[in-house]
């Protein structure tokens, strides 16, 4: 039974207009995302400190006490085309609290100014320049919601055909993992997402696949062979478009022998843990990442050792 604020936010949701409006420029729903985290609570003293990778903008989120052998490297939704470190700020905070590891969050270049491949370029970027600095990757984790959660899928899979050591675990918050939006629940879901619709999916995925073929491994991780990618989780809300993107990835992960453990959490919306702080389930939610974080890069680096 879904909490009474969890019921509560739900319906204001579903009376607002959708926030990916497919009839506002791109320009115009960036700014009324960077408006809506505004209200978002950001959790006390988690320190917050800018930095530079090339040309890239990211933030350290680290809490008190909080691990220095090891990283979670956070890629923020948005289509692939708004968000940013000041959007994403609070809940990888809140990521970083809960897996007891600084959370590295980037502005990776955003289409449609800079469309497929540049924010798959970037993350692979950051993470190679995470081993640079002496990390190893058994204590480093992926994790992303939305389009993030399919980025931090695409990464892997090209780390792994490049030969590069993989992260420890890797984890998905409503994962938009099929761009060529050919999933079911874009029409069983349709009435019940009060954020994403098939239509601002087309649009999205246009922007940042920009002629590119849209099944490609790359761009669309539903059809990439996953065989050898590290321990993953997947969370999604059962009131979702994008739940057939997490059931198939699930299901293809599992096939290719990857320990894949996915959530469908009933009356949940689009990426509902980034409502931690009013809703209960919220927190749950990032408490159970948090543990998964925590388990497999403890499990990884006590391997290395």
């Amino acid at each position: 039974m879904p909490s009474l604020r969890s019921r509560l936010i739900y319906r204001v949701l579903k009376i607002q207009k959708r926030p990916f409006d497919p009839d506002k420029p791109v320009q115009q729903q960036r700014a009324s995302l960077e408006k809506q985290v505004k209200r978002v609570p950001m959790p006390r003293n988690v320190t917050v400190q800018p930095i530079a990778i090339g040309d890239l903008s990211a933030e350290w989120l680290r809490p008190p006490g909080v691990k220095g052998d090891r990283a979670v490297l956070y890629l923020h939704g948005g289509g692939y085309t708004m968000g940013s470190c000041n959007t994403h700020r609070a809940l990888g905070a809140r990521l970083a609290i809960a897996s007891q590891a600084p959370v590295l969050v980037i502005d990776y270049r955003l289409a449609p100014e800079h469309p497929f491949p540049a924010a798959f370029e970037d993350a692979i970027q950051v993470y190679r320049w995470l081993l640079a600095l002496g990390m190893s990757a058994h204590s480093i984790a992926f994790a992303g919601d939305s389009a993030g959660g399919g980025l931090a899928m695409a990464a892997a899979i090209a780390l792994r055909d490049h030969g590069d050591p993989l992260p420890a675990a890797i984890v998905c918050m409503s994962p938009w993992a099929d761009l060529a939006v050919k999933g079911e629940s874009m029409v069983t879901r349709a009435k019940a997402d009060p954020l994403i619709s098939r239509e601002s999916s087309l649009l999205h995925a246009g922007l940042y696949v920009a002629g590119h073929n849209p099944v490609s491994p790359l761009i669309s991780p539903v059809y990439a062979d996953l065989r050898g990618l590290p321990p993953l989780l997947i969370q999604v809300g059962d009131c979702e478009v994008l739940l057939s993107d997490s059931v198939c990835l699930a299901e293809r992960a599992r096939q290719a022998g990857v320990d894949a453990t996915l959530e469908v959490w009933d009356s949940m919306w689009h990426v509902w843990q980034a409502y931690a702080g009013y809703v209960p389930e919220a927190q749950q939610a990032i408490e159970q990442i948090g543990a998964f974080i925590d388990k497999h890069l403890a499990r990884r680096a006590d391997k290395q050792s």
